[in-house]
């Protein structure tokens, strides 16, 4: 069964507006229908290509009208205001009049596709159009095709397709982001910074809002039963048919009894409905006399604190975490939410960016530690090879992290990870068969719980990203591509022995070049900014560099290939040194809202 969940409102439209050169007596009639048939087919291409995060294909909304002046241009936009435009992308084949067509709606991500053919300047317009919106302060993205086109030709070109793709992905990640929530549960876990909150990093770059809630809210709710209990039923009889326990590596002193450990499955999973509950609201609890409750907080992201002041004394957030994190849970193969451990808002919020371009669950670890293959050979006696040459970085958590990282689901017989709606029952089982549960080890958790325990398949590509703030700067986001990848089970457990044994374990390989951050494995964990990272399934940095520009939030480590980075046609006016000139548009146009 599959659930599709729209908790936040209506999606927003892609806004197509097709503007043409305003000139009648021949050439405005001339031009009409080329210029609507353009629209037409960018809108036709991206809803067939491109879905929500909740499995629907996205929207197209196309100006009633072609736009040559000032006026058809303001009946455009208001037409976008009642449609739900996030984003818009302006085509033409020709010569227009430049700042009386362009879209000036300062906090809608924006791109001009002009038509690259000899019989009409659509490139002209375009570098005339996007001259005035550097001038007035509007960044927009310039697509441009890299072959002549003839003047019938309605096909669009593969890099245009391309261009048109990454604006889409990453403008929609953009406008669905705006007037959502950010929920803590709770407050700073263990003196961690992403966990204190940044009100003006979430209000002014994403346009959110934060909300926040007591962990003692979540007590409340076990304690007065403000949960669906039909629901419990159904997911603590799914839970002792899938999630198998796994070994207990407490000291035998400290080992509980059978009748407590089956008490602390039932609270984690009574966790689990009350964290949903809090993010997304449940009209079932209207009939159980908790109106109020029901209505959540419209939160598309929100983290658990835990540690220390919940985790003392009560069952850890671990497995709410991992099931709220996956595509599958009791209720079916459903899309993930996302949950932050330890609260860590600035690792929620990159996890969400993964999310909102990918569709796909996100991972949450600590980045670990650095394994040279000297240090790997001598504690285990194995010598890296392949990818893994070079030396290894431990990705783990306290069970955080999705279960589709397990890397069970499948694409032409490779470990991949899907969007909800592709995936498969037989995948789902085998997600839950590849993953234990072992006790919580009491020493970091002295209320108990289980945490989800499975090793990540390798050969899988990946994207690691991470927000971070610095003071006076403002957020910078870094980026790693790279692999998955398995070393031998016996190394494995050598080096797993060594830290935490029950929890999730990613060996993670970035991708290599001759930047210094990037020259080696350990420079790449030495430059790391913070303690956790968020990844998933492809390669996906370049669409995470496009949606930071949107954002106005500077890249300060990245390993993208120059010819994938796409950024607003304006930053090329701030230098040459691309990293560099980010930093400097960043600045110059300052957070987004």
């Amino acid at each position: 069964m599959q659930i599709k969940y729209k908790s936040f409102g209506e999606m927003p439209k892609i806004g197509i507006r097709p503007v043409i050169d305003a000139r009648l007596g021949g050439i405005r009639e001339s031009l009409e229908e080329t210029t609507m048939i353009m629209a037409k087919n960018v809108a036709k291409f991206l809803t067939s290509t491109l879905k929500y995060y909740n499995g629907e294909s996205v929207e197209c909304v196309i100006s009633d009208t072609t736009i040559g002046r000032v006026p058809e241009a303001q009946r455009c936009e208001e037409k976008f205001l009642r449609e739900g435009v996030g984003l818009s992308i302006t085509v033409t084949p020709c010569w227009c009049y430049g700042t009386e067509t362009i879209d000036m709606n300062p906090t809608r991500p924006k791109a001009i596709w002009g038509f690259n053919g000899t019989e009409r300047p659509g490139a002209v317009y375009l570098a005339a159009a996007l001259a005035g919106h550097a001038q007035k302060g509007i960044p927009a993205f310039s697509i441009y095709g890299r072959e002549v086109q003839e003047s019938d030709d309605e096909q669009i070109p593969s890099d245009v397709k391309e261009k048109l793709l990454q604006f889409a992905k990453s403008g929609l990640a953009v406008a669905i982001l705006n007037g959502k929530s950010y929920l803590s549960i709770g407050g700073v876990s263990m003196g961690i910074a992403g966990s204190i909150v940044d009100e003006s990093f979430f209000q002014e770059y994403l346009g959110m809002r934060n909300e926040y809630v007591d962990m003692s809210e979540v007590n409340r709710r076990l304690e007065k039963g403000i949960y669906d209990n039909v629901e419990f039923e159904e997911a603590l009889n799914w839970t002792k048919k899938n999630c198998k326990e796994g070994k207990n590596f407490n000291p035998k002193n400290l080992i509980k009894s059978r009748e407590q450990m089956n008490d602390e499955w039932e609270i984690v999973i009574k966790m689990t409905l009350i964290s949903r509950d809090l993010m997304i609201g449940n009209p079932k609890l209207v009939a159980l006399g908790f109106a109020e409750e029901s209505l959540g907080y419209n939160a598309i992201a929100a983290g658990f604190q835990g540690q220390r002041q919940w985790n003392d004394y009560m069952p850890n957030g671990d497995f709410l975490e991992a099931i709220l994190n996956s595509s599958f849970d009791w209720n079916g193969i459903r899309n993930p939410y996302i949950m932050a451990a330890e609260n860590d808002s600035l690792n929620g919020i990159s996890m969400l960016f993964g999310y909102l371009l990918t569709n796909q669950a996100q991972m949450f670890s600590d980045v670990r530690t650095f394994w040279s293959p000297s240090s790997v050979e001598r504690v285990t006696g194995h010598k890296l090879e392949g990818k893994a040459a070079n030396g290894i970085i431990h990705l783990i958590n306290s069970g955080s992290s999705t279960l589709d990282g397990t890397g069970q689901q499948t694409e032409n017989g490779k470990p991949v990870m899907k969007p909800f709606w592709e995936i498969s029952e037989n995948e789902v089982s085998k997600c839950l068969e590849a993953t234990d549960w072992p006790p919580a080890m009491y020493e970091y958790f002295g209320g108990g719980g289980y945490s989800s325990h499975f090793v990540t398949k390798g050969e899988m590509p990946v994207t690691m990203c991470r927000i971070n703030l610095v003071k006076g700067l403002g957020p910078v986001m870094q980026i790693a591509e790279g692999w998955t990848v398995e070393i031998p089970e016996t190394a494995h457990n050598i080096l797993d022995q060594r830290t935490n044994p029950t929890w999730p374990t990613t060996w993670f390989v970035p991708r290599l070049n001759d930047k210094e951050a990037f020259k080696d494995v350990y420079s790449v964990m030495s430059n790391w900014g913070a303690n956790h990272g968020a990844f998933s399934y492809g390669h996906y940095g370049h669409e995470i560099i496009t949606i930071c520009s949107m954002l106005r939030i500077p890249i300060n480590m990245h390993n993208v290939e120059k010819d994938r980075i796409f950024r607003p046609k304006d930053w090329a006016s701030f230098g040459t040194d691309l990293e560099s000139a980010d930093y400097r548009a960043c600045k110059n146009y300052g957070p987004l809202y």
